[in-house]
């Protein structure tokens, strides 16, 4: 039964939420994991660039565009994040690089270790009811296996293997070390998740119903370096094949001297 999760997760500490705003926040933790895959490297810093619009289309779909230059701009005005147009080729495009000012994050941190307080050093059952002690989750089997999952992966990885899994029927893990390799190795190329279903909608529609090569609608095999973009120049072509470009031909022009002068 699929309940929730079928898409990239959005994650944000409660602790940044309180200090910069909820909106704040999201904005910039989405901006850290693009940062992680960018390649796009100016004057010894990562950056990530985005149109306004491809913020709203591609990642907030459910903030308008008002509302995420508001964010942008509240975050460029504290500091926590530094764009520039400067890197764009042509003078008229308006898309915009973004970095995050780490050291200013590491400052914001800083004041949040100050503001806890003293730490409880009692023995277990001997603090205050009011320590922070008592507000951590008992540790269970099922905490431990959610956390193995989740902490330190790329949303992405988890989104790819359960579109897979939902594609192919199987049961793949987005914990297991292999496949998480071939997912990282993939999205530090520049790989984006479309890219990702798109190689397995394609393969699925080749693989599944053939007994002999449904066993290769597997991470190993579809995310490996040279399948993975292989598979994504056949996904390319056939799409092209389906939709050809279409091309006008230019009328030539006629002078029409029958009008006289206007």
């Amino acid at each position: 039964m699929k309940l929730l999760l079928n898409e990239s997760p959005l994650q944000v500490l409660p602790s940044l939420a309180t200090k910069i705003g909820l909106n704040e926040a999201i904005f910039l933790q989405q901006l850290h994991f693009r940062l992680l895959i960018s390649k796009k490297v100016r004057d010894g810093h990562i950056w990530h660039y985005k149109t306004y619009d491809e913020w709203h289309v591609e990642e907030f779909p459910f903030w308008s565009t008002t509302t995420i230059k508001r964010i942008i701009r509240k975050l460029e005005n504290e500091g926590y994040i530094i764009s520039t147009s400067s890197y764009n080729r042509m003078v008229n495009d308006k898309t915009k690089w973004y970095r995050i000012d780490y050291s200013k994050i590491e400052l914001l941190a800083d004041q949040n270790d100050q503001t806890r307080g003293p730490q409880c050093t009692l023995k277990k059952g001997q603090c205050d009811s009011s320590s922070e002690a008592k507000l951590d989750l008992p540790i269970t089997k099922e905490n431990k296996r959610i956390k193995k999952d989740t902490v330190g992966k790329h949303p992405d990885v988890v989104s790819i293997i359960n579109y897979l899994n939902e594609k192919t029927g199987k049961h793949f893990k987005a914990s297991s070390k292999a496949t998480e390799r071939y997912v990282n190795a993939r999205l530090r190329e520049g790989y984006e998740l479309d890219d990702f279903k798109n190689v397995i909608d394609y393969k699925v529609t080749e693989w599944l119903h053939n007994a002999h090569w449904n066993k290769y609608l597997r991470p190993s095999t579809l995310f490996n370096a040279t399948n993975f973009e292989n598979y994504l120049e056949e996904y390319r072509g056939a799409t092209e094949k389906r939709n050809p470009p279409v091309h006008t031909v230019a009328q030539p022009f006629e002078l029409d001297f029958s009008k006289g002068e206007v």
